[in-house]
């Protein structure tokens, strides 16, 4: 029977559709389309001596050695995880690398089983394609860039804006020693695609947080990462106290949230601990022995005043942390780069309404240059 094919369209993934990724484990950890489910055909070990067989014998060898490993009582579970996925999502579709072998294999099996699903032509390759050429396209389309101090809420105001792009959200990071997200950080290349997703709903300017290349473990693509030096910038300005309440909700109760929800309350706080003690501890070069030590033990002292309910301790240590580390550092960058010009410098709520009256203005532009002389 014909089994049937759709195209690599990334409506596909705007819909939310949920996909069947029938490669193999180590092959899913590297990167996976979003909104995949792994049920794989192969596991790690029966696609590594595949893989040996193809190398050595040819695509037949290949296949007959996959058919006697995923057999029987194993070849049925594996159909059955397709089946159940099924049950609670109809209109999956199949993808493995190419849109090849594995993925039709999966299909004929269904259909044996007397389910019809289809498989995407060229299969991941081909859908993390389409979505690297909208990463590439969307480095062409305006951008404007908010900069500021640490505790300036830029990544709150970027989320204010319906044309926000969050790249710290995308690479579940924060983007300083303190900003690693207690579950695991995304692969470069699910990073990539989480970026090239949220593109597709964006089709006019942009709005971005100021970002060095690399977040956390992921890097901004290059094309993209160009388009945003050479962009625009505002600049929120605000006082200590401000900031200092900020960076205590964002590095300390939505921290200590996170690891609740995760862990539980024993665990997710002494993993919190762990994760704040020893984010401090990697700035040791930049601080110095003396200075690091100091902010040490105010950081202790804070977490015994924290399980008394006193939250507001922990601005004994990061007060410091912004005036002597994070401050002068901003300011180096700046004075680094002179020609850089800011459209606006201001509180956040002016920099919010610039940001807004720059997305219309460019909009517009955007509109009048499309249409015909």
């Amino acid at each position: 029977m014909s089994l049937p094919l759709v195209e690599p369209d990334l409506e596909l993934l705007k819909e939310g559709r949920v996909l069947i990724d029938v490669r193999a484990p180590v092959e899913f950890a590297h990167g996976a389309l979003p909104g995949a489910v792994n049920l794989p055909l192969m596991d790690d070990r029966e696609r590594h001596l595949v893989g040996i067989e193809y190398n050595e014998h040819g695509q037949g060898a290949a296949i007959a050695l996959g058919e006697r490993l995923v057999n029987g009582g194993l070849k049925a579970s594996r159909v059955a995880a397709w089946q159940r996925l099924l049950e609670a999502h109809p209109d999956a579709i199949i993808y493995c690398f190419r849109g090849g072998l594995r993925s039709r294999t999966a299909q004929q099996w269904l259909a044996d089983a007397g389910l019809t699903r289809p498989r995407i032509r060229g299969g991941w390759k081909a859908m993390r394609q389409a979505l690297c050429a909208r990463i590439d396209a969307a480095a062409e389309q305006p951008m404007l860039i908010v900069g500021g101090l640490t505790g300036c809420a830029k990544t709150p105001l970027i989320l204010a804006l319906e044309n926000g792009l969050d790249l710290e959200g995308c690479a579940r990071h924060k983007g300083s020693a303190f900003g690693r997200h207690p579950l695991p950080a995304p692969s470069q290349i699910d990073f990539e695609h989480a970026m090239g997703l949220r593109l597709l709903d964006l089709a006019g300017p942009l709005v971005l947080e100021d970002e060095s290349r690399r977040i956390g473990a992921a890097n901004i693509p290059l094309t993209f990462w160009e388009g945003m030096v050479q962009a625009p910038r505002i600049r929120i300005e605000m006082p200590l106290d401000w900031r200092l309440e900020q960076i205590r909700k964002d590095y300390i109760d939505d921290l200590w949230e996170v690891h609740r929800q995760q862990f539980g309350d024993w665990l997710g706080w002494a993993l919190m601990r762990k994760q704040l003690a020893t984010a401090l501890g990697r700035l040791r070069k930049r601080l110095g022995q003396a200075r690091l030590a100091r902010l040490q033990r105010l950081q202790a002292l804070a977490f015994r005043e924290h399980e008394r309910g006193n939250t507001s301790a922990h601005e004994a240590w990061l007060a410091p942390l912004l005036t002597e580390y994070y401050d002068p550092l901003y300011r180096h960058q700046l004075e680094k780069h002179p020609e850089r010009h800011f459209l606006h410098v201001g509180d956040w709520d002016s920099c919010l309404e610039v940001a807004r009256e720059w997305s219309a203005e460019a909009r517009q532009e955007g509109r009048q240059a499309h249409q015909p002389a």
